[in-house]
């Protein structure tokens, strides 16, 4: 149990650290906060910091830095997070305001968050586990091509123009349309190439041939949704803090490129007391992620999380606003999709 003024003390190397990126003394300590008492004090209160494995000097009779737990006790202790200011709430509601469908949201999403933060963005697409067919869609082209469409509940739309050599009849589509919506309507995608199997049965006369050449191209929609991913934006942060990290940073970036080890990594990642989830430094399953902090949050679609949104940074990060800017476009990218707020 760290006493009050020592956890005092560590919250003020955290903060002054994170402003200047400069090792922080007892004298800085004494000049910039009002704690009352002598460098000499502080310095006691520094020594059981660095006891505790809390802080720790980069060199001989330097001043001190937090380290990986350090961060996390003081994360512990936010009582509060940085509400975001008015005109961020604004450029978030007009940004995600103008998108008209979940690719354009999400991309939206991701750019906003980086420019808020500084960070490098990251927001995962909805998982097929969770998407359902909300309609499917057939639009006349010319007399001889189609326009598929699938539309899922999680906002997302995919299409694919077919051609139809033999032509077809505009009766036979709309009767086609309406057996696909009435079979798979609210059905989970992953259930979707089961059901389609046997809506061939179903089709007779004209409509049998439309659906064997129909069927084949919407099970290629459903295929795009099940491939999980995650969209980036902002590299150049990251690269612009370099000497935040230890060595090169190119296994850092070359980790954060990594899809399937970025899926895994947000998907383990559970909220805690502030609404999100955070790993710092060596929190981080990811051995070339040991010097960095994520931090994501999840957002909903009908009451459900289905995917999550966040940053990546270097440990020196400003925590309270980079955990108050997720979970705020997080709350706003869940309101853009039509879920609760």
């Amino acid at each position: 149990m760290i006493p009050d003024r020592p956890l005092e003390v560590l919250k003020a190397i955290v903060r002054d650290y994170i402003a200047s990126k400069e090792p922080v003394g007892s004298k800085s300590l004494v000049e910039r906060h009002s704690f009352g008492v002598s460098a000499a004090t502080i310095r006691n209160d520094m020594a059981i910091l660095e006891e505790e494995e809390l802080i720790v000097a980069p060199h001989t009779s330097s001043g001190r830095v937090p380290t990986d737990k350090g961060y996390r006790m003081f994360v512990d202790q936010l009582s509060e997070v940085k509400p975001l200011s008015s005109a961020e709430k604004v450029a978030i509601e007009g940004f995600l305001s103008k998108s008209s469908d979940l690719d354009e949201t999400l991309g939206q999403t991701v750019r906003l968050l980086s420019q808020l933060t500084n960070q490098v963005a990251l927001v995962q697409y909805p998982s097929l586990g969770r998407a359902s067919v909300r309609h499917i869609e057939i639009i006349s082209i010319d007399d001889k091509r189609l326009l598929l469409m699938l539309i899922t509940d999680s906002g997302r739309i995919q299409q694919h123009v077919l051609e139809i050599l033999g032509g077809y009849e505009l009766g036979d589509v709309e009767k086609l349309r309406n057996l696909l919506n009435e079979s798979l309507t609210g059905k989970g995608l992953s259930e979707v190439a089961a059901i389609a199997k046997t809506i061939s049965q179903k089709a007779t006369g004209k409509i049998k041939p439309l659906a064997e050449r129909v069927t084949p191209e919407l099970l290629a929609l459903v295929d795009a949704n099940t491939q999980e991913k995650i969209l980036l934006a902002g590299t150049s942060n990251l690269a612009r803090r370099e000497d935040d990290f230890p060595g090169s940073i190119s296994p850092v970036l070359e980790a954060i490129e990594e899809q399937v080890v970025m899926l895994k990594l947000i998907s383990e990642m559970q909220a805690d007391q502030h609404g999100v989830s955070l790993l710092i430094g060596r929190e981080n399953s990811v051995d070339a992620l040991s010097s960095t902090s994520v931090v994501v949050s999840g957002y909903e679609n009908q009451g459900s999380e289905i995917a999550k949104v966040g940053v990546i940074g270097p440990t020196r990060m400003d925590y309270s606003s980079n955990i108050g800017a997720v979970r705020a476009v997080a709350r706003y990218l869940t309101k853009s999709l039509g879920g609760p707020q």
